[in-house]
């Protein structure tokens, strides 16, 4: 007799803003789902977006909060017996989360497979016109709260502009409380680790900084500056991101001129 677990998890990217990102692989694998999950902890569509989701597959989406997804049980059990997709905005692999949770499956012999889309670790830099292999670490700014000051995320980006890399800064999102991190309270939070950091020629108001606001979207929005300019700026609803320059070559420099109206020249290194 054959006992192999008859289930499925599927991991399916939604992309950058809205249910018109999905590629048709990724809604054909919606609609052939016993179970439809989704998370918007690790990042989220634009408002609505999954109610149209229902609405294009004909199916209901149990959304997953953030206790449910890190401790992953719901997922995969349903995922024992079940074919199961898991909705999840930009590219689902690029969460440590979702690592944790295609393991977990794994571990308890269940198939899974990934349905991959646009992330904004990509498109952030492709719009502001950086050159990817310049990467450097990927960090994330955390709210504060009482107790927790990490400096990590500034001294992440001190290490990249020490080697000339680009750092893309994350932001964080609190999706019970249905509050999202500006790029203005990004970038003061980043001028407040730097102060505690005590770097001699760290960070300032006069550090180039950029911001791409709602990536994907038809109302995006690019801008790049010092941060002085750039925190003076409004850039309207989610998601944003904060991207701090490393050493750049002429034809970034002129991109950021040219699409993000980058003027007077910041200093782009600490």
């Amino acid at each position: 007799m054959d006992d192999r677990r008859k289930g499925k998890l599927t991991l399916v990217g939604l992309g950058l803003h809205d249910e018109k990102d999905i590629s048709v692989r990724g809604l054909e694998e919606i609609r052939l789902a016993d179970v439809v999950f989704a998370e918007q902890y690790t990042s989220a569509l634009r408002e609505g977006a999954l109610a149209e989701i229902e609405r294009a597959c004909g199916k209901s989406v149990q959304l997953l909060d953030r206790e449910e997804l890190e401790e992953g049980a719901r997922v995969v059990e349903a995922a024992e017996e079940r074919r199961v997709a898991l909705l999840v905005a930009g590219d689902p692999m690029t969460a440590t989360t979702h690592v944790d949770l295609r393991l977990r499956a794994a571990g308890r012999s269940i198939d899974t497979a990934v349905i991959h889309a646009p992330s904004v670790l990509t498109a952030v830099p492709g719009l502001l016109g950086l050159q990817h292999y310049k990467l450097g670490r990927v960090t994330t700014l955390p709210f504060k709260r009482e107790g927790f000051a990490p400096t990590s995320p500034y001294e992440a980006i001190r290490d990249n502009m020490n080697r000339g890399l680009h750092s893309v800064v994350l932001l964080d999102i609190d999706a019970a409380a249905g509050r999202f991190m500006t790029a203005n309270e990004g970038l003061e939070l980043l001028l407040d680790m730097a102060d505690r950091a005590g770097d001699d020629d760290g960070m300032t108001t006069r550090s180039l900084a950029c911001v791409v606001a709602r990536a994907g979207s038809p109302d995006c929005i690019l801008s790049a500056g010092s941060i002085g300019e750039v925190m003076a700026m409004d850039f309207g609803p989610p998601l944003h991101t904060i991207v701090i320059p490393g050493k750049l070559h002429f034809m970034e420099e002129e991109a950021l001129r040219t699409f993000a109206g980058l003027r007077a020249r910041a200093r782009s290194h600490l």
